[in-house]
This record gives structure tokens, C-alpha cells and sequence, in this order.
């Protein structure tokens, strides 16, 4: 069972929370995602994708600060999504060190520049928030571990794609993660850019 294998903070954090048995999904897709392959995780609402987005980025930090620069990168949607994946984060950072930081468009640009610069580990923000902050050299990459995409069938309909490709074009060696209800083509065609020789898990 997967959840054996994660960091013990981890294991206290699903006790808590009453979480005893991974879902199917999970089952299949954390000890993929551990391996270090890049993944396409698709599956329904409700597979419980967050959650594994939440356990494998905070088992790839080993639950502890380090350093300044981000280790970790989600992006989502929207401000809502994340607030609303910062809120899920906080409930297993609670009791470790890791440092988690969200931006977005509506939060100005300078702010987020200097609050970074303080120190976090998982940095969460929006495709356009990402590459202003990555064009003005307001986020490292060099120490990225981790890079997920939440829920990326937004990427279908949106024009977030070509701030994507921007990003991920200039980071080094990174883990790629990311997870949707389906596997468009739009997505697929990530292949050629970031997500080289990834594994697809599908529920």
C-alpha cells in the first residue's frame, strides 16, 4: 500500500485527517510520481488528484525547509484554485517546516517579487503569474524538484499554454506532474516540450 512508503510526517498527517486507505487513483499513480518520471495523471473528479499532488511534491521536499529558492511549482487555474490548494497544503504543513507561498494575477508583482525572495519551498501561481515573475527574474528555478499542473484542462480552452512553454523552457532538470480529467490532445502535445518520455496513469 502506498501510503506505507511515505514520510513518516506525512502518515501522521493522514492519521489525523482520518485518510487510512488510498483511493484507486492513488494507488496507481504515487508510487509512479515517486519513481521521478514525468506523468500524466488523468482521472475523474473526485479521484482524489489533489491529495496525491499534495503527498508526492511534499515526499519529493521530504518535508523540510531548505534553502530560499522554490523546490516546488503548482500551477492552477485561477486565484480561487489557489487559495483553495494553498488552504489543502497548509493542512500537512502544519507541523513541518516547508514554507508555502501563493500568487496571482490580482497580487502586485513587486509584493510577490520581495515575499519570495524571503524564502519558500512550494511556490504556487498562475501560468501568467509565473512567467511575469520568471521574466523579471522575481523566482529561481534552480533548485526546482517538482513542477505539477492542477487540474490542466483549463490549458485546453486558455491561452496559459504559450506562458507554460516560456517557463519550462528555461528550467534545467525537473520532475513534470500533470493531472486532468482527460487526456486532450492539447495536452498530449506536451510531450515535445517538457513532458519527455512520460507514463500515463488513467482511472
Amino acid at each position: 500500500m502506498p501510503f506505507k512508503k511515505l514520510h513518516a510526517n506525512l502518515l501522521e498527517s493522514l492519521e489525523r485527517m482520518n485518510i487510512s486507505e488510498p483511493t484507486p487513483f492513488q494507488k496507481k499513480s504515487i508510487p509512479v510520481i515517486k519513481s521521478g518520471s514525468n506523468v500524466f495523471c488523468t482521472a475523474p473528479k473526485d479521484a482524489g488528484k489533489t491529495t496525491t499532488l499534495i503527498l508526492t511534491t511534499l515526499q519529493k521536499l521530504k518535508c523540510e525547509a531548505v534553502g530560499k529558492a522554490p523546490r516546488a511549482v503548482v500551477l492552477v487555474e485561477n486565484k480561487e484554485r489557489a487559495m483553495e490548494i494553498y488552504q489543502a497544503f497548509l493542512l500537512y504543513t502544519k507541523y513541518n517546516s516547508l514554507r508555502v507561498y501563493v500568487g496571482y494575477e490580482e497580487l502586485h508583482i513587486d509584493i510577490q517579487k520581495s515575499e519570495i525572495f524571503e524564502g519558500v519551498d512550494i511556490l504556487i501561481s498562475t501560468p501568467k503569474t509565473m512567467n511575469k515573475l520568471f521574466l523579471l527574474n522575481g523566482v529561481s528555478t534552480s533548485q526546482l524538484k517538482i513542477f505539477s499542473i492542477d487540474d490542466a484542462d483549463f490549458l485546453i480552452q486558455k491561452s496559459d499554454t504559450s506562458a507554460i512553454i516560456s517557463i519550462t523552457q528555461s528550467i534545467q532538470k525537473c520532475q513534470y506532474v500533470l493531472y486532468s480529467e482527460k487526456l486532450h490532445p492539447k495536452l498530449k502535445r506536451f510531450e515535445s516540450y517538457f513532458m519527455e518520455y512520460s507514463k500515463i496513469i488513467q482511472l
